[in-house]
């Protein structure tokens, strides 16, 4: 079993800064590329950012230099800091993470979500 929770959204301004957190535990061998995406309400979840084991990182082109993925591999952590944050960033944010367990398996996990809403 292979778990994946977030941290870090809330309710905040336009032009203020949010730190998302996701960490994942439970029966992990090795985690390889890990993302963030996001579903506004009424709209399909789309992709945020993602980032390899080895620091590679790719970002959609909406959120090219306000946000910036990284990870902590020691502790099976990715972060996403978002700056200078929009009314249009509104969205319920999903962390993944391709796993690999101790038995070898290999899988894409998901966590729950956590809402970040910008609003003056």
């Amino acid at each position: 079993q292979v778990q994946l929770a977030e941290s870090g959204g809330g309710l905040v301004q336009p032009g203020e800064s949010l730190r998302l957190s996701c960490t994942a535990s439970g029966n992990i061998f090795s985690i390889g590329a890990m993302g963030w995406y996001r579903q506004a309400p009424g709209k399909e979840r789309d992709l945020v950012a993602t980032i390899t084991s080895g620091g590679n990182t790719n970002y959609a082109d909406s959120v090219k230099g306000r946000f910036t993925i990284s990870r902590d591999n020691a502790k099976n952590t990715v972060y996403l800091q978002i700056n200078s944050l929009k009314p249009e960033d509104t969205a319920v944010y999903y962390c993944n993470a391709m796993v690999i367990t101790f038995q070898r398996s290999m899988g894409l996990y998901w966590g729950q979500g956590t809402q970040v809403t910008v609003s003056s």
